[in-house]
């Protein structure tokens, strides 16, 4: 998929499952590309810890030259983005192909 890996997460983003993902997320950016596409579609619930650790990720994609964008996105994770306002912050897109496809990011000009 041109350089994109993707990450399939199910269940809750949470405490219990929060450390997994951010692991997981590790594994991909610090491998072979930093684009990294992940799948919330079976996502049921999300908190603070599982947002750190997505912030996280992405803070970790865009040091290394890539970028992180979500996909699957559902109605209950969409109001938690929108109230913290990381709905700016996230490519979010409505499927692995549009995710793909779509244009990246310029560079930080830090």
């Amino acid at each position: 998929m041109s350089g994109w890996n993707v990450l399939e997460v199910a269940g809750a983003l949470d405490m219990d499952g929060a450390p997994q993902l951010r692991l997981a997320l590790l594994d991909l950016i610090d491998g072979d590309s930093p684009l990294v596409i992940v799948d919330v579609e079976a996502v049921d619930f999300i908190d603070s810890v599982g947002l750190g650790a997505l912030v996280s990720a992405l803070k970790r994609t865009r040091t290394a030259g890539g970028e992180l964008r979500l996909v699957g996105v559902k109605s209950h994770m969409e109001r938690v983005l929108r109230v913290t306002g990381l709905h700016r912050v996230f490519g979010v897109h409505d499927s692995i192909d549009a995710a793909v496809h779509a244009p990246l990011s310029p560079p930080d000009q830090g």
